[in-house]
């Protein structure tokens, strides 16, 4: 099967996995309190991504220390996408217009995450199909309990259930068109791809490391706090395994 097909498979596939947790709630609100779960097992997911595939992927054959600059640059990056994201959010939930801006924002949030899913997606599997398939599962995995906050804020605002999935659903192919389309210039280019995979591994370290295992530890009790812990480190196996196994077998 051509490397560009895997992609978009793969990369819509991804937003499918991505969007049970929205639908799951739409469904069921009781059920859907088990992504706060999701999100402690995508942190082992994106940490394992991050540092086991794609960082020694970017080191090999470039320069360290431009490779740990895009890391850098990563972390900054998505650092300042959040912050302007949050403050508009804020400054739009405080307009007293007839129609709720922070509705737009939202789906323009959810469209920009998803975008630079789909670039990180397509720089795994410009590596390779394994490192490909591991970030795009690692990716699904982040992606679970934000549908679900989308989904839940979007309710919230008094959107209908069906306006919401067609929302989401329409900004899940944000992943797909961003992966392609990257692939297909990255491929075409032939560019070298340390810089890029180290931005990719940027994003999933600030990812986890800011959003993710700070809201493990805000938990109140202790007993979640040990479970979302051991999902955590569930998630780091799980990845490290399928890292090994899937690159065993592209070998």
């Amino acid at each position: 099967m051509p490397i560009v097909l895997q992609v978009l498979l793969w990369s819509l596939a991804g937003g499918i996995i991505s969007l049970l947790g929205g639908i799951i709630l739409l469904a069921n609100k009781k059920h859907a309190k088990l992504a706060i779960y999701a999100t402690a097992f995508a942190a082992g997911a994106l940490l394992a991504s991050a540092l086991i595939d794609i960082l020694p992927e970017a080191l090999e054959d470039n320069d360290a220390h431009l490779v740990t600059i895009f890391v850098l640059a990563g972390i900054v990056v998505f650092f300042l996408l959040e912050l302007f994201l949050s403050w508009f959010h804020r400054h739009s939930s405080h307009d007293k217009s007839s129609t709720d801006p922070v509705v737009p924002m939202i789906v323009l949030g959810d469209v920009i995450h998803n975008f630079i899913d789909g670039i990180a997606i397509a720089a795994a599997f410009l590596v390779s199909p394994a490192s490909g398939i591991v970030v795009t599962l690692a990716v699904a995995a982040h992606e679970i309990p934000r549908e679900v906050g989308d989904f839940g804020l979007l309710l919230h605002k008094g959107v209908s259930k069906k306006m919401v999935l067609i929302l989401n659903v329409l900004a899940t192919f944000a992943t797909v068109v961003a992966a392609v389309t990257f692939y297909v210039v990255g491929d075409s280019l032939n560019f070298s791809l340390g810089p890029l995979l180290g931005l990719t591994a940027g994003f999933f370290i600030y990812i986890a490391a800011s959003d993710i295992i700070p809201s493990i530890h805000s938990s109140k009790s202790h007993k979640t706090k040990i479970k979302k812990a051991i999902i955590m480190f569930v998630g780091i196996a799980i990845v490290w395994l399928a890292i090994a196994s899937l690159h065993g077998i592209a070998h």
